[in-house]
């Protein structure tokens, strides 16, 4: 999941369908890493993501030179970065033990954590509508967690600790879409993560090797990442936030079957209940804020 801020509203339809396809590319991204994570681990998993996405963005930089990386305030930068590689990492480990689009369902409580949060943090006003889609939304995220013990207890806790790393990766991103460029912010994200976890691989790897149709697989999650965030930011560009917000739940579909494609899992029904619920809730929390921040909402999966 990204923040963007939108510069043009010229082509509205333009922006629904690249966002339409850069939330399936977060999918197949979740998706890969989910069949990777079962071979391999997640630190080598989370690795591999973030350096192809360096390599992506260093194709940028003899077009964009040092703007790439020029930013006003580097150490907000970097903990915003570091926020995102935690998210990273624990998404990942959650799908090691649950379905994908139980997994997506509670990642989609960030937003509501957002607005929990906004209020104190950032001084926003955070009226009855949107407090309600927070309780309302966590609600379904108790239904998808289904208190019955048919989803794994430590994947729930890992999903909702990644959804708490993306909520504070959100409010970063606010703090710094105002003073800084979109790709400079995306450049940051890779670049931190990348060092960070190649700090950390020794630790937690210790081979084998991955096969070619493995390290195959790990490059195509890179590009699907990299891709998505490059998608996102065109989106934005074509369409203000106020339209395009609400439809980034669209994940959740697409999460839901690919889920089914690519594993044959689909949710119980009152999973299914669960993740209309959130997506209601967060459709809600957009809405009514798309008066108050050009971009409230803007949220993936991080990818």
């Amino acid at each position: 999941m990204s923040s963007v801020a939108p510069q043009a509203n010229e082509h509205p339809l333009r922006g629904i369908a690249l966002l339409v396809i850069a939330v399936l590319f977060f999918v197949l991204l979740d998706s890969t890493s989910k069949h990777l994570s079962q071979q391999w681990p997640v630190s080598l998993v989370v690795w591999i993501r973030y350096a192809v996405h360096l390599l992506l963005m260093l194709l940028l930089a003899p077009r964009h030179g040092l703007r790439l990386v020029s930013t006003r305030r580097p150490r907000l930068q970097i903990v915003r970065a570091g926020c995102l590689l935690i998210t990273s990492w624990f998404i990942v480990a959650a799908l090691q033990r649950m379905p994908l689009a139980e997994t997506t369902a509670i990642m989609f409580s960030a937003p509501l954590m957002v607005t929990a949060m906004a209020g104190r943090l950032l001084g926003e006003q955070v009226g009855p509508v949107r407090w309600a889609a927070v309780v309302l939304g966590f609600m379904g995220v108790i239904l998808v967690a289904q208190p019955t013990g048919d989803i794994d207890l430590i994947g729930v806790l890992l999903a909702l600790c990644a959804a708490t790393g993306f909520a504070a990766y959100q409010l970063l991103t606010r703090l710094l879409s105002p003073t800084e460029r979109p790709l400079t912010l995306l450049f940051w994200t890779a670049l931190v993560g990348t060092v960070l976890m190649s700090f950390a691989l020794p630790w937690a790897w210790h081979g084998p090797t991955p096969d070619a149709w493995s390290a195959a697989q790990m490059v195509a999650m890179g590009v699907f990442g990299g891709t998505g965030h490059l998608l996102l930011i065109q989106a934005f560009r074509h369409a203000p936030a106020s339209t395009l917000s609400p439809i980034l739940y669209i994940q959740l579909a697409w999460a839901t079957l690919l889920g089914w494609v690519f594993f044959g899992q689909l949710p119980v029904w009152t999973g299914l209940i669960g993740i209309l619920i959130i997506a209601s809730a967060g459709v809600m929390t957009a809405l009514a804020s798309r008066r108050k921040s050009p971009i409230q909402g803007a949220a993936k999966t991080p990818g």
